[in-house]
């Protein structure tokens, strides 16, 4: 009887070894699960410690600031920007970035006004920012006292089309035609603030109206604020504003404001300072 003949081949032993090649180098076998794959690059990048945004070109970081100034809800987004690192700090201040800094990225609180907003304005305006050169040429024609960089920084705007500086140029020259939308803005609220408080410092000194503390009258204590109380205008002369030709106790810069004011409180103040006059007027007849 013939034995069984034996197959030929490799050893028993050695069939379930793996090559030569594979166990000098350590690689892994070609049926090895892709999971294998993904731990060897991320292995792979554990050296690097650099950050992401250190190896994107400065356009690049130049158009996500830009779109963050574009579309920033209050001052404070450009500024925690630009504090992020210095090379964020550096681009931020770059006139790409600056001159599309939106009406909420420039429109900084009467509380937070400082020296710095002061100066982050101005890069904005000379960038070519339309809402700062509103914002700050408001500021400075109603607040600040200077009436000439401040018509010049509204002259701006309303050129580029500034819906509101437009309206601030018509009310400065004729008591402007509007529908009232442009006074109640950030520019408004923030010289409304700032009136606030000089009212309340002259009477924390004791001052009367026209009086400083050491008595002295001053003219400029004449001018009266628009009787609107979210406008915050000032007259920049003697009698600018109109009054009310009823009552004569309101002034008004422009028809948008008086309109404004008398749904929303003029009219029954009118209404009361008609029947006291009518009365006074009874009495005096009656004597």
């Amino acid at each position: 009887m013939r034995s069984p003949r034996r197959r030929r081949g490799v050893h028993p032993a050695a069939a379930t070894a793996p090559p030569c090649s594979a166990m000098a180098s350590g690689a892994a076998s070609p049926r090895s699960p892709p999971a294998a794959k993904k731990r060897a690059v991320v292995v792979a990048g554990d050296g690097d410690d650099s950050d992401v945004f250190d190896r994107l070109p400065d356009d690049i970081v130049l158009v996500v600031l830009s779109r963050l100034a574009a579309n920033a809800a209050s001052p404070a987004d450009v500024a925690s920007a630009a504090l992020t690192c210095r090379r964020f700090r550096e681009l931020a201040a770059h006139p790409a970035v600056l001159s599309r800094a939106s009406a909420a990225a420039v429109a900084v609180r009467w509380g937070a006004w400082s020296e710095a907003a002061h100066r982050f304005l101005r890069r904005c305006a000379a960038a070519g920012s339309l809402h700062a050169c509103y914002f700050l040429g408001m500021v400075r024609f109603y607040c600040l006292g200077s009436r000439a960089t401040g018509a010049a920084l509204l002259g701006r705007a309303a050129g580029g089309g500034h819906a509101p500086a437009l309206y601030a140029l018509a009310v400065k020259h004729n008591h402007g035609h509007h529908d009232g939308s442009a006074a109640e803005d950030a520019a408004s609220r923030f010289m409304v603030a700032w009136w606030d408080s000089h009212r309340a410092k002259a009477a924390a000194r004791g001052c009367l109206p026209g009086e400083h503390g050491d008595g002295e009258h001053d003219d400029g204590e004449d001018l009266r604020l628009c009787s609107h109380a979210r406008c915050g205008r000032r007259e920049t002369r003697r009698h600018e504003f109109r009054r009310c030709s009823v009552c004569g106790a309101a002034s008004y810069c422009s028809r948008a404001c008086q309109a404004l004011d008398w749904k929303r409180a003029h009219r029954a103040q009118c209404a009361a300072a008609r029947w006291l006059a009518a009365a006074a007027a009874a009495d005096g007849v009656a004597h």
